[in-house]
């Protein structure tokens, strides 16, 4: 009878046991921890987060790795997977983020930025602005600013937002741009102080999210996709300092 009992378990092996596999974007990463709970909690669905660059992960995208979901932290990486076919629609815009100005140490912030050219500010950390959207934010705004060029020397770039908020934290650079999300998340919100960046000097942040074609389980990739649009998600993207679309 043994051999029943196995039969009937493998018959019976609930949805929960799935696996969404979501490449995010580095500025999401602690959003989608929050998002990732709740989502679990509806759904049994367990979600594997795999966290860099938008530009580092549109790469492995196109060189097959096997995500399911891809949250970038704009629109034109996700575009380009939808024209070359890799995706299973056009990338809709689940939030907008923003730019904030954060330090460990006592130094003033304003967001005229004038505190990047203080004699104490030897480094000023920034996402790469070839391959993180935010990077590339973060350079429009320095140059909106008037800053660009003063402070360019004493630019440190991080691979995404997540190395970033290491330069950061470690004190290799007094003060960085990174994303609102990062300082709204409850590990982070104690640790120094920091002022909002917003628009104008850069576009609001608009994040794409898209379905791979090659996922395994699109039923469940479409599943979460609308999640990010129900009520519960909008509210953990507002605790984060994300807007949300009008529905």
């Amino acid at each position: 009878m043994r051999w029943l009992y196995l039969l009937l378990a493998f018959w019976t092996a609930p949805l929960r046991a799935q696996t969404l596999r979501v490449a995010v974007a580095a500025n999401a990463q602690f959003v989608m921890e929050a998002l990732r709970t709740t989502f679990q909690q509806q759904t049994g669905v367990h979600i594997d987060a795999i966290v860099s660059s938008s530009g580092k992960l549109t790469t492995q995208i196109q060189q097959g790795a096997p995500y399911d979901v891809f949250l970038s932290a704009d629109m034109d990486y996700p575009q380009a997977l939808h024209q070359q076919q890799l995706t299973t629609a056009a990338p809709m815009a689940y939030a907008y983020g923003s730019l904030v100005l954060w330090t460990l140490t006592d130094l003033p912030l304003s967001a005229d930025l004038r505190v990047l050219q203080n004699p104490a500010v030897r480094h000023i950390g920034i996402a790469n602005p070839a391959t993180a959207p935010y990077g590339a934010a973060a350079v429009a705004l320095l140059k909106y600013r008037k800053q660009l060029d003063a402070v360019k020397a004493r630019l440190v770039y991080g691979e995404s937002i997540a190395q970033v908020n290491q330069y950061i934290l470690s004190g290799a650079a007094e003060v960085g741009i990174t994303a609102k999300s990062v300082v709204l998340d409850p590990s982070q919100k104690q640790r120094g102080h920091w002022i909002d960046l917003p628009p104008p000097g850069y576009t609001p942040i608009a994040q794409g999210v898209v379905i791979l074609k090659r996922s395994a389980q699109p039923k469940v990739a479409a599943q979460f996709v609308q999640f990010l649009r129900s009520p519960a998600a909008r509210r953990i993207l507002h605790q984060y300092g994300y807007r949300t679309p009008t529905l």
